[in-house]
């Protein structure tokens, strides 16, 4: 069994890293990767669980995004808070969700990652645009478990 933080390079990391700072700053919404091994319940509600531990609830307006991977199972999901759920559209998450499984499916998990976190960051800016005052909720640093 990989130690799970082998996954990624530092490099990679660190690209991973400025992909969700760069998207931030389009949006006050918070955007949190999460790489575990493997994903032993349903995908959703392990990534529920997750999004609680993290505490990615208490946003000031509960506008966080979780990207979740399972390694070894090839399982991911993208979840956000109350507040994102509340008003957006239910196709919402379809095509960051899309340009990662493209990526996902070639290998190229880094770039699945990037371009998706791209795509979450410009649809936040729809509904939760950048303000000066916004401040940084949550590291931006990859969790793992």
């Amino acid at each position: 069994m990989a130690k799970i933080e082998s996954y990624f390079t530092v490099e990679q990391e660190a690209k991973i890293v400025e992909a969700i700072r760069k998207a931030e700053k389009r949006t006050s919404g918070e955007i949190k990767v999460h790489i575990e091994e493997h994903c032993f319940i349903d995908l959703l509600d392990r990534s529920a669980e997750v999004f609680g531990k993290l505490k990615m609830h208490e946003t000031k307006q509960r506008n966080g995004t979780l990207i979740y991977l399972a390694m070894e199972d090839h399982l991911f999901a993208i979840i956000g808070d109350i507040g994102i759920n509340a008003v957006i559209p239910g196709d919402f998450w379809d095509s960051a969700k899309d340009v990662m499984e493209q990526n996902f499916k070639v290998g190229d998990i880094i770039k699945g990652l990037e371009l998706g976190i791209e795509q979450v960051g410009e649809k936040l800016k729809e509904f939760f645009p950048y303000d000066d005052n916004d401040e940084n909720e949550l590291p931006d640093e990859i969790s793992y478990g």
